[in-house]
This record gives structure tokens, C-alpha cells and sequence, in this order.
């Protein structure tokens, strides 16, 4: 499991790709949050990173499965996914390698942003009254979304040999996970007391609570619920894929 982790690692700084796509998650999230005036924190007046935290998960929803959509689908595509399942391996010591050496990439692209932290704490009036706790849970959320995106990623690459179908059915899943129970929840339909359920099944729901700085053991459990189910899809379909193949 180790050399498949080092294995996810090596291969995504390799290529001029890994470091264009932490490069841009992290100019977009500068440029929205100091540049332009709709967004810009310098504007609003107040010291906070709400906006980063506001924006972020959208970007991750393009950035997550750009990282994960080669995982197994290149595996697949070059014949190496057959040569993979016969060494002395489970099915989850793949699978967790690959899903540990993705989030460890999402995680470095989290890192950076602690620059813009300093930066709102350096132009704050008061630093002392920035909201120490709301931010970390804020990040904490962040990086349980990234988690569970990774996941998501995972479990699409492992659907088809096609790099971009995998990109694709990523950013769309991922979506459904993060706004579609949300939107589910506001047709009329459904008001009067499932609405409320509707928004507790998606991630949104989840990610917003802890984003308060409020880490409630049912928003992590939540997280880790959904990235286990998707993880164990995701041997599911490798199992299943290399038996119609074999």
C-alpha cells in the first residue's frame, strides 16, 4: 500500500499538470478573494475568511477529480490494473494507497492558503478578535470535503478507462453530494418537514455546521460514512471490472 501511495505521489508531481492545478485552485481563491470587488475582502471591510471557505469547495469540485480521474482509469487504460491485482495485495490496500496519496495532494493545496490567513490577520484592525476556532473548524470542514470529493473521484475513475469520462462523472456526483440534496430540499414538494432531511443527506448541510466552528460528531461521522461507502463502491467495481475482463 505504501508504494501505490508513493506510487499517486510521484506520478502527479511528475508532470507540469500537478503543480497547474494546486497553481490555479490557488489563484483562483487569491483573486476572488482580493482582486475582485464582488468578493474581495478588502471591500466588505471585515476580517474574516468566510469567502475562502465559501468558495473553495466550488473550486474543488473541478480541482479534486482533475486529480483523481488517472487513478485507475490510466491503470486500466495501459493494462497495469491486471498486473496490480496479482500482487500479494487486497483489494483495500489498493484502493486506500490510491485514496491516501490523492487526499495527501488535496491536502498540500490547503497549505498555501494559510498565507491568506497572515494576510487577514495583518490588515485586521484587532488580530485578536479574529475567530481563531471558526476558522480551524472551517478548515477542518474543508478538508473533509476534500476527503470525501477524493473519494467520490476514486469511485469514478474506477467506472471506465477514459480519463475525461471519469473527470466528468466526478464533477457531476460530487455536485449532486455537495448541492443537489440542497436544492432537492427547496422544491415545495417537499416542505413541511422532509426538507429538512433532504439537506441533512447532502454535504452542504454537513460542511456549513462544522464551518462555524462547531465540529459536531455527527458532521464527522457523516464525512467518514460517505467516504466509506464510496471507497467500498469503489472495490466493488475494480473486483467486478477485472472479473468481466478476465
Amino acid at each position: 500500500m505504501l508504494a501505490i501511495f508513493k506510487k499517486e505521489i510521484n506520478q502527479f508531481f511528475s508532470s507540469v499538470t500537478g503543480y497547474v492545478a494546486i497553481v490555479l485552485f490557488l489563484l483562483a481563491n487569491g483573486l476572488f478573494l482580493f482582486v475582485f470587488p464582488d468578493t474581495s475582502l478588502l471591500d466588505t471591510g471585515y476580517a474574516n475568511l468566510d469567502p475562502l471557505f465559501d468558495l473553495a469547495p466550488l473550486i474543488y469540485l473541478l480541482l479534486i477529480p482533475a486529480i483523481t480521474m488517472r487513478c485507475f482509469a490510466d491503470e486500466f487504460k495501459t493494462g497495469t490494473m491486471e498486473l496490480l491485482s496479482t500482487k500479494p495485495l487486497s483489494w483495500w490496500q489498493i484502493v486506500m494507497g490510491k485514496f491516501w496519496g490523492s487526499l495527501l495532494i488535496v491536502g498540500i493545496s490547503l497549505i498555501p492558503t494559510v498565507v491568506y490567513y497572515i494576510a487577514v490577520r495583518q490588515l485586521s484592525v484587532n488580530p485578536q478578535q479574529l475567530d481563531n476556532g471558526g476558522i480551524l473548524g472551517a478548515y477542518t470542514g474543508l478538508f473533509l470535503l476534500g476527503a470525501v470529493f477524493t473519494a467520490i473521484g476514486l469511485w469514478a475513475s474506477s467506472l471506465t478507462a477514459n480519463a475525461m469520462i471519469a473527470f466528468l462523472i466526478a464533477v457531476f456526483t460530487s455536485y449532486i453530494f455537495y448541492n443537489g440534496f440542497d436544492a432537492l430540499s427547496k422544491i415545495p414538494a417537499f416542505s413541511g418537514g422532509a426538507d429538512y432531511y433532504l439537506q441533512m443527506a447532502g454535504i452542504r448541510f454537513h460542511y456549513t455546521s462544522i464551518s462555524r466552528g462547531v465540529i459536531d460528531s455527527r458532521d464527522i461521522i457523516y464525512f467518514i460514512s460517505v467516504i466509506g461507502l464510496m471507497l467500498y463502491l469503489t472495490k466493488l467495481s475494480l473486483q467486478r471490472k477485472l472479473w468481466q475482463n478476465g
